[in-house]
């Protein structure tokens, strides 16, 4: 099989040239798709320019050289050429390229292509292509491929190579998408996509390629996703009956009302436990909507059954406020709880451990610790984790690989966007919990630009009268030489002498120790710190039900999901709750974007899809680290019709 160093002109540089750009074989030179097209294949004489009164506008036609002449003085003269086309004159303007008067002398015939405008009276452009007239142009008269660039790498240079690669490798190209569905689908053979993709012979068959192509992108890259699927699919064997007494008798003891997500999730995970398969779910849903309730009711069955179930925690502080929701949840039905983090002692730890093999604990909540090889359950037969993102997949295995074929939820506060729920989790099963509790009230959400903080500050007060408190998040820990921005370490600071000075100001950020941020939490939690000044560090936090006010300094700065997590940090209770978002005057286009999504929605799902279409699926989910979204011409928020046809063919055919 040929080489890239085998094709004419490749030599050692434009080789070094290619590779930065990702190619280094025949095969990832044919999928170097066009970024876009020049459709040469019809005339647009100058007159169009003229009719239509558009400030620029795309011309292709057929022209003659009818004048030359220079302006400017010295170095800096820069030749004039003037053409026409029998509808209209045009200017040439060639800076730099003062040659032109020799190769295109007055009288040539040229075929001619560029963004015009009109400037000084006439029509114009700086930015043109040209060819002599011939019978049969090379580059005019069809369709043009435009390719990305990079280096010394030119379109003419690409056209060239991947029209002889075709020529020598496009005889081997075989079908990926099965013949069955090429022919349901009305798609190209490969062959014909590749060719037509690159070189087109009309409009028509270039759609197609690029239909077929993109079909075969989302097609290999659903068929992983399902041999994935298949190949973790775990057959559980425990022969022992699930009952739901127990579920049933502490629902009837909640002094509220589940909401009708919260039963149907409930109901689903209780369904799936009865299959032969263990489950692997998220329940995904916004802060606030009762997914740790969800996850405590759903181990139910298991702990009435006999087993034993796990929820681990991103952090200390939010396990053992698990904890204590649980024991509230749990009083009067004898479950024996359990909690376990690095800081126990080991003498506790150590008598907690044997209880957990011997079988004496039926739900253990804890951190990261749980995970480790010295803790040993008796038989591990559900788990729960919380804030499944800031888990891996080893440390998720680690835990599963505790019990026998272990059912394990996932739980999520960053909602998954529907179009990436389609491709990146394929069969995964997902529940969203849309309804919130009753009496919860949307957070009222404004925008202000920085220099009216003291607006900000006089509203907090009022908060703070009332006996309610407030977060300020700043984007840096402290000073920093390359970026002027307000950091929470001098805000602190300032906030506690010169703002609050009749109020308790205290400072938490990802460096302090974990205990001593802890020590503030838990103060915090309790009302004994009014204000709390910290980073994006309290995206996920402990439930403090009188904080109302969120403060987001520089939040232009902060992308939409983390955002949305810190507003979700206030509007915990029926209390009405305020989040102010702080601009710099110098906002970008993409900075206005996401503060106006943020005050026109406090929906996590609508906020997702957006964030997603801001920020590209590389940042979310760790969708990039998967390895599956490198595609070239897909797109999943205008693919997804395309996308749920996949999946049903990829059924058919199964």
């Amino acid at each position: 099989m040929a080489d890239l160093g085998s094709l004419n002109g490749v030599g050692k540089t434009l080789l070094k040239e290619l590779k930065s750009a990702g190619i280094t074989t025949i095969q990832e030179l044919l999928e170097y798709y066009p970024r876009t097209y020049e459709f040469r294949d019809r005339q647009i004489p100058f007159s169009s320019a003229f009719q239509f009164g558009v400030q620029q506008t795309k011309i292709n036609t057929v022209c003659t050289v009818i004048n030359h002449q220079f302006f400017g003085f010295g170095a800096k003269q820069t030749l004039k050429i003037t053409v026409s086309d029998g509808t209209g004159n045009a200017a040439l303007i060639c800076f730099g390229r003062n040659f032109l008067a020799n190769s295109l002398p007055v009288g040539t015939k040229i075929y001619l292509a560029g963004t015009f405008s009109i400037r000084f009276g006439e029509l114009q452009s700086s930015s043109f292509d040209y060819e002599i007239y011939s019978e049969k142009p090379q580059s005019f008269g069809h369709i043009i491929p435009i390719y990305p660039l990079s280096g010394k790498l030119t379109n003419k240079f690409l056209r060239k190579v991947i029209a002889e690669a075709f020529e020598i490798q496009g005889k081997f190209l075989q079908d990926i998408i099965p013949e069955k569905l090429i022919e349901m689908n009305s798609l190209m053979s490969r062959k014909e996509a590749i060719k037509n993709i690159h070189f087109p012979k009309d409009k028509a068959s270039l759609d197609k390629a690029a239909r077929t192509l993109k079909y075969e992108e989302l097609f290999i890259f659903q068929k992983k996703i399902r041999e994935s699927v298949e190949k973790n699919r775990v057959i559980k064997k425990r022969g022992k009956p699930m009952p739901r007494t127990l579920q049933r008798k502490v629902v009837a003891s909640l002094p509220f009302t589940l909401t009708p997500d919260q039963i149907s999730t409930i109901d689903t995970i209780y369904t799936e436990s009865l299959e032969n398969t263990a489950i692997s779910r998220i329940v995904q849903g916004d802060v606030g909507c009762g997914k740790t309730l969800i996850g405590f009711l759903s181990a139910l069955p298991y702990i009435e059954a006999g087993m034993q179930t796990a929820f681990i925690a991103p952090t200390e502080l939010l396990a053992e406020q698990h904890l204590k929701n649980a024991a509230k949840i749990f009083q009067n039905t004898g479950i024996r709880l359990a909690f376990l983090s690095g800081k126990l002692p080991q003498k506790k730890k150590e008598l907690l451990l044997e209880a957990l093999e011997a079988g004496e604990i039926d739900m253990l909540i804890g951190t990261h610790a749980i995970i480790s090889q010295n803790v040993r359950f008796k038989n591990l037969a559900f788990a729960i984790i919380d804030e499944q993102q800031r888990f891996g997949v080893l440390q998720r295995n680690a835990l599963l690989e505790k019990g026998n074929a272990t059912d394990y939820i996932m739980m999520s506060a960053t909602p998954i966007p529907r179009s990436l729920e389609m491709t990146l989790f394929g069969e995964l099963k997902i529940s969203t919990v849309r309804t919130m509790p009753p009496g919860r009230k949307p957070v009222i959400t404004y925008t202000v630009m920085e220099g009216h903080e003291n607006r900000i500050y006089d509203w907090v007060k009022k908060e703070l009268s009332i006996g309610h408190q407030a977060y300020f998040v700043y984007p840096l820990i402290e000073d920093s030489d390359r970026l002027n921005l307000k950091n929470a370490t001098e805000m602190a600071e300032y906030l506690q002498n010169r703002v609050f000075t009749e109020y308790k100001v205290a400072l938490i950020h990802s460096r302090m120790k974990e205990d001593d941020k802890a020590s503030i939490m838990n103060s915090f939690a309790k009302g004994e710190i009014q204000i709390l000044v910290a980073t994006s560090v309290v995206e996920v936090g402990v439930d403090v039900k009188t904080a109302t006010c969120m403060v987001i300094q520089h939040a232009d700065r902060f992308g939409l999901s983390s955002l949305h997590q810190l507003r979700g940090r206030v509007g915990r209770s029926e209390l009405q709750s305020y989040t102010f978002l702080v601009f710099s005057q110098e906002l970008s286009e993409n900075g206005k974007e996401r503060l106006k999504i943020m005050k026109e929605t406090n929906d996590g799902f609508l906020i997702a899809e957006k964030d997603l279409s801001l920020r590209g699926p590389g940042d979310i989910s760790g969708v990039e680290q998967s390895g599956f979204m490198n595609f070239h011409l897909a797109d999943i928020f205008r693919d997804t019709e395309l996308i749920s046809q996949i999946r049903r063919d990829i059924e058919f055919i199964s």
